[in-house]
């Protein structure tokens, strides 16, 4: 596939406009059917909200990807790199729907656990494999089938549910999901990778556009219908643009993009279990609901977190190996110190005032 470059900013522009126009809609349709998301102990927002917000990303970035291939340009793709493309896009389609129906009927997490096992042993048949191991200091390992099935179906269920989970402030998930997003492209064209580059683009430029209706005060909700379908885009685009690279380096670049939700969902469930609770239980042991009762603001603490995404998505720039991805790094820590102490002064007076 040729690389043109204008082809992933049409993407871009797409969605992001598609996502700007539903949305209003789509929170209308919710208020008068009823969709909201009820206010209740483990949650932040005080007032019902439509929660269908999804639907408004889900369109935004499939309109998208198909405007750039009727307009040709996925290119002529090998028939295997083909099948990722679809592997990805319909794995996506089907955590959207899964994740609707959630939102509309409350599916037990069981049930969504199995399902969501089933697209993704599906994506896995259609060429979304993690065909290799990276070793620190060792190498790169290929895997046989029996280890990379099991492995491929961890990261993308792993991912799914990361970002479902850290979806519990305004803007949070669409913010830290964007970010992500917009840096993967940028490796992924960098590697040559510009088929994955411009799912990416795309689901970029929905999650960004819904920041217009979804930062702090949010209007509207993505639901678990966006988060699933978010999550899964990420995971599968970083294994068929990334995790197939020829480097050690490479070879972990998604997970370094995707560290925050990864560690935040990994931190969240080993309290749980040490605690002998159900990693399913829900409670306010995130992140976000930690900085909250250190005394941080919704939007700061909403800051702090889109600011620690783009500091170890640049360190991501720099490892690749990317012409000025050093710089960006640096610009990114200066920019996350400035944040970092900017919420301690806020922490300060916040128990300063209440001495």
């Amino acid at each position: 596939m040729t690389y043109q470059p204008h082809y992933h900013f049409v993407a871009f522009l797409v969605s992001a406009v598609v996502v700007l126009i539903c949305t209003p809609l789509i929170r209308e349709v919710g208020i008068r059917s009823g969709y909201v998301d009820q206010p209740g102990e483990r949650k932040v927002h005080q007032r019902p909200m439509v929660r269908l917000g999804g639907v408004g990303i889900f369109l935004g970035t499939t309109l998208a990807l198909l405007t750039v291939w009727g307009s040709g340009g996925f290119g002529t793709l090998p028939p295997e790199q083909s099948d990722e493309v679809w592997g990805v896009t319909i794995g996506g389609l089907a955590c959207f729907v899964i994740g609707l129906a959630d939102d509309l009927f409350n599916i037990s997490p069981f049930t969504r656990l199995v399902m969501q096992s089933i697209v993704s042993i599906g994506a896995w048949q259609m060429g979304v494999q993690i065909k290799v191991l990276s070793i620190p200091l060792a190498g790169i390992f290929p895997l046989p089938m029996w280890i990379s099935l099991p492995l491929t179906m961890l990261w993308l269920i792993g991912m799914i549910n990361a970002i479902n989970w850290i979806d519990g402030l305004d803007g949070l998930a669409a913010g830290v999901s964007g970010i992500a997003a917009v840096i993967m492209l940028m490796v992924c064209l960098f590697v040559n990778q510009p088929a994955a580059g411009l799912i990416v683009a795309a689901l970029a430029g929905g999650a960004l556009g819904f920041l217009r209706y979804n930062f702090n005060p949010a209007q509207i909700f993505m639901g678990d219908g966006g988060a699933y379908f978010i999550g899964f885009i990420l995971a599968g685009a970083g294994v068929i643009g990334l995790v197939k690279g020829v480097t050690t380096v490479a070879v972990v670049l998604p997970y370094l993009i995707l560290a925050v939700p990864l560690l935040d969902m990994s931190a969240v469930i080993i309290d749980r279990l040490r605690r002998g609770k159900s990693p399913f239980n829900a409670d306010k042991r995130h992140l976000h609901h930690r900085l909250l009762r250190a005394g941080l603001s919704h939007r700061l603490t909403v800051i702090v977190i889109y600011g620690l995404t783009l500091w170890v998505g640049t360190i991501a720039l720099a490892l690749s190996g990317m012409p000025d991805g050093i710089g960006y790094a640096i610009s990114a820590t200066v920019l996350l110190v400035v944040i970092v102490w900017r919420a301690v002064k806020q922490i300060q007076k916040q128990q300063n005032d209440s001495a």
